[in-house]
Parts: C-alpha cells; sequence; structure tokens
C-alpha cells in the first residue's frame, strides 16, 4: 500500500483479494498510507531536513493506523483472508485486536527491531542512523510496552524479521551517495538470525511470555496460518524439527554471529540470555554449537493447504448478500 512502484491502489486490492480468496491463498500487505508519507517527505525536504533522523518523522504512526483500517474494511467487503505484516504501532495493534475479536479473517505479526529499538537510533552521530531506516520506522519505548502486551494477549500470530539487508556502502545503504537524503537511502535492516534469540531473551527469560508463547510465536502459529501441515509441533507424524536451547547460555550478539553476507548488525552489542545449541530439520542436524552440518541439496518442497480461517467467521457485507441486496448476485 506504499511505495509508488508497488502501489496498487484499493481496486487493485480488491482484485487480488478476491483472487487470493477464490484459491484458499492468504493475501500479506505493508499497511501505510502513501500519500501521506509523500506528504511528509515533501514538506521535511522543504525544510532542509534530510538527515536519516527524519525517516522516522516521514512515516507517521497515523498512516500505518489508516492503512491498516483501509485493508482490513478491503478485506471484509470481498470476505478474504488478510495478513498484516509488520506491525509497529499501538493504534495499528488495536484495529488487528479489535478486527480479530469480532471475528474478521485477519492475522498479523510484529518485529523484533520495534521491540528493541527506537527513534533516537536514527539520531546517531553522521550517517550511522542509515543503519536503522526501515519501513515502517521504528517508534518509542512506550510504543515498545504496548506491542509486548499485544503479543502477550495474542494479537500477534507472529513475531517475524521483516529481514530486508542492505549493506553500509555504495552496493547497498548508499547507492545514492555516501550523503543522500534519508528517502534515497536504501530502506530496510538484517534482523532474520536476531529474530529468535531477542524473543526468547526479551520475552521467556524476562518473564513476558511463557515458554508455549515462545513456541507459539516462532513456529506453530505460522505452520497453522500458512498452512504447513508437517510443520510447527513435535508430534508423531510430523517433521522432526528441533532446535534445542540452552536457557542460562549469555551472549553478546556481534556481527559475526549473523551469517547474511552483512556488514553490521543493528543489535550489535545487546547482551542477551538464552542461546540455541542444536537445530534438526526432518531429523537431520543442521547446526550444532554454532557449526554448519547440513549437506548441499537436502531442500525439500513442501505443498501448502489453503489459510486456516478456524475460529474467523469472517464477514458477509450487506451489499454483496443476495438475501438482503434485491437478490443481486455479484459474485466476489
Amino acid at each position: 500500500m506504499t511505495y509508488d512502484l508497488m502501489n496498487i491502489g484499493d481496486g487493485g486490492m480488491l482484485d487480488i483479494l478476491t483472487v487470493a480468496k477464490q484459491h484458499g491463498a492468504l493475501t500479506m500487505v505493508h499497511a501505510e498510507n502513501n500519500d501521506m508519507v509523500k506528504w511528509m517527505n515533501k514538506r521535511l525536504a522543504a525544510a532542509g531536513l534530510t538527515a536519516p533522523k527524519y525517516h522516522a518523522v516521514s512515516r507517521p504512526e497515523l498512516a500505518e493506523e489508516e492503512a491498516i483500517n483501509r485493508a482490513v474494511s478491503l478485506a471484509k467487503l470481498v470476505d478474504a483472508a488478510l495478513f498484516i505484516v509488520h506491525v509497529s504501532t499501538a493504534g495499528g495493534a488495536a484495529i488487528v485486536q479489535r478486527e480479530k475479536l469480532a471475528g474478521t479473517k485477519l492475522f498479523a505479526e510484529t518485529c523484533p527491531q520495534y521491540l528493541a529499538l527506537t527513534l533516537d537510533d536514527l539520531d546517531r552521530p553522521g550517517m550511522e542512523g542509515a543503519k536503522f531506516i526501515c519501513s515502517p520506522p521504528v517508534r518509542d519505548a512506550a510504543t515498545q510496552s504496548v506491542l509486548w502486551r499485544h503479543i502477550q494477549s495474542g494479537t500477534f500470530e507472529s513475531v517475524s524479521s521483516d529481514h530486508a539487508p542492505y549493506r553500509f556502502d555504495a552496493s547497498g545503504k548508499f547507492a545514492n551517495g555516501p550523503d543522500a537524503p534519508y528517502p534515497k537511502i536504501s530502506n530496510g535492516m538484517p534482523g532474520i538470525a536476531m529474530r529468535l534469540p531477542y524473543l526468547f531473551s526479551e520475552g521467556v527469560n524476562k518473564g513476558r511470555i511463557t515458554l508455549q508463547q515462545f513456541v507459539a510465536l516462532s513456529s506453530t502459529n505460522a505452520a497453522k496460518t500458512f498452512g504447513v501441515a508437517r510443520k510447527g509441533t513435535i508430534a508423531p507424524g510430523f517433521d522432526a524439527d528441533i532446535a534445542i536451547w540452552n536457557p542460562e547460555k549469555r551472549h553478546v550478539a556481534t556481527l559475526a554471529d549473523q551469517h547474511d553476507n552483512m556488514d553490521f548488525t543493528p543489535f550489535e552489542g545487546m547482551e542477551l540470555q538464552g542461546w540455541p545449541e542444536l537445530t534438526m530439520s526432518r531429523g537431520d542436524v543442521i547446526v550444532e554449537n554454532g557449526e554448519l552440518k547440513a549437506t548441499r541439496g537436502r531442500g525439500r518442497f513442501i505443498a501448502r493447504n489453503p489459510v486456516d480461517l478456524t475460529g474467523k467467521p469472517g464477514h458477509r457485507a450487506r451489499e454483496l448478500d443476495p438475501a438482503r441486496n434485491f437478490g443481486a448476485e455479484i459474485a466476489p
């Protein structure tokens, strides 16, 4: 719903939602109001405010909240399933919570960067703030507290990474020059390797969530939501995908931990408690004590079932219901 080259408009979204519904697919959406962002960019540029920190100002919380509300309304019109990715605001999370309570076919996630980082990180000296440019932007400590409460109460199916890595050089963040204004700085940050260690340390070990919630947020919910039938639990008939964690091990996050061909991590120096010691996939040891043991080519395609809508009755718009619209048959 944002970025000029990707924004398809409301009509385009209705078409996509309709086709996805026909095939049992789940539409995932980046929800920000494109015109709000462009309006802010124009005025910040006119005032000469182009340093990395102004990226956080240029994408208002209201831009996300409005877009989430609109996306949900579009999905409800055609009674289609919708997944809101990387929710970063208290208002956006509240909309998701309200609509899920109403039975809407809605799913959502947040990400570690919205729990670990704030807009003050974009105000680091020089161009260091560019490392923390992502969209939606990171917010403030008060928002972090609210997002944790939504994680605790089940608003989000998962805590995902939104891994979008750009190196801190001319091949990545500064493809448009070392002093590029914030709209020209490549937008995204790495996060996939820190997703679960951060969630375990700050969630489980600090008493914010239970171990069972950690498992649900990291694997079970995603497997159920996206129809990966053999994944997400340890039980007969499922794949032997197992991660063994040492809940006491303390670790300081560094670039060397990431294995993503990046030259920085936004989580550098964070002290965490709890670290994975062994990972298995289909019964094979993949990583043990930090050493990769997987064999090349062992990956296997997994056909997926339609989205699981158990407990989500959805919404029947009066105007699309022949019993209430004078008998008009309008196929969504």
